[in-house]
């Protein structure tokens, strides 16, 4: 599977913008985006063009893509398949890449960053109403349970989290019981419950050209 192998702060700099992709560093003095506020490379801090209507809604799929750690041929995949749905595709879009089963574990709390989430998914420590799911982009439906693998509790990590939990806000669409670090799908994601700066309809403008 292809996956982003360059350091995570240089995306975060090229948005202009924190995307919580290095987990607890991102909330200390150490953040790429608060020591270096300007675009990576050589002509980085040079004053750019103004940008023009596709290079904005450019940027916002691009960060999109990045929060969620989507590469583009899925994140289009994710496009088209909100588009058949009803009601409107950007809501979907950030309904559809929410349910993403790497992405829940973040919510939960059970890793500190999506690329940790996903690790933890892809390495067989998360199961699903006790079967071992190791496939991030599995979409999750109301009902399942999310939990840790019995014998992955004892990872000193996951013991470092389980700490952590009680002090853990979990969206409103998800429910978690600290105790047995089992957290349960109650509804289905809305936009509202969705707290990220993001203008879908930016995405649905550029796809729609």
């Amino acid at each position: 599977m292809a996956k982003y192998t360059e350091s995570v702060c240089r995306l975060c700099r090229r948005e202009g913008q924190k995307l919580f992709l290095k987990g607890d560093r991102c909330y200390t003095n150490k953040c790429a985006v608060d020591r270096r506020a300007y675009a990576p490379g050589m002509h980085g801090q040079a004053r750019g063009k103004k940008p023009t209507e596709y290079g904005i809604q450019l940027r916002e799929k691009q960060k999109v893509r990045r929060i969620y750690g989507v590469l583009e041929k899925q994140f289009r995949g994710y496009f088209d398949k909100a588009a058949r749905q009803k009601g409107m595709t950007g809501e979907n879009l950030l309904r559809l890449l929410e349910r993403r089963l790497d992405n829940v574990v973040f919510r939960l709390g059970f890793a500190s960053s999506r690329p940790e989430a996903r690790q933890l998914v892809t390495h067989g420590h998360i199961t699903i109403n006790g079967k071992r799911v190791d496939i991030a982009s599995y979409l999750v439906s109301t009902g399942e349970a999310i939990s840790i693998k019995g014998s992955s509790k004892d990872n000193n990590r996951i013991k470092e989290m389980a700490e952590s939990l009680k002090d853990r806000a979990v969206p409103a669409w998800l429910s978690l019981d600290i105790n047995s670090i089992t957290g349960t799908v109650i509804n289905m994601p809305t936009r509202e419950d969705i707290q990220i700066p993001i203008e879908e309809h930016l995405i649905v403008e550029k796809y729609s050209r």
